[in-house]
């Protein structure tokens, strides 16, 4: 299992491939092989075939996974891919922050 630094609903930007600047919203993450799913990008073409009476068929359109790797977290304040570092609060409380602007995520 790897770590990764984004997580579902964070805003990404795409740093690499054919959708390279796009921006969108993780939609799911999968630790296990590395990969995440964002909101209107990698979008593939699949076949559908109807399965029961009444049921449509055709050619869709969905994302498919890439590797988290390909993408930056976008910071909320700033609005520019930033890398995240990490803070303690007084609680004892872990939270992200930006490491350009220094806001919390």
């Amino acid at each position: 299992m790897k770590k990764l630094s984004v997580k579902q609903n964070d805003l990404v930007v795409v740093l690499s491939g054919k959708d390279k600047g796009k921006k969108g919203k993780v939609l799911s993450v999968d630790p296990q092989s590395g990969k995440i799913v964002v909101e209107k990008v990698n979008m593939v073409t699949y076949h559908k075939k109807p399965r029961k009476q009444g049921e449509q068929g055709g050619i869709l359109k969905k994302e498919a996974p890439f590797y988290a790797c390909k993408v930056m977290r976008v910071c909320p304040k700033c609005d520019k891919p930033t890398r995240l570092g990490h803070k303690l609060l007084a609680g004892g409380k872990k939270v992200r922050v930006c490491k350009k602007c220094g806001a919390e995520i």
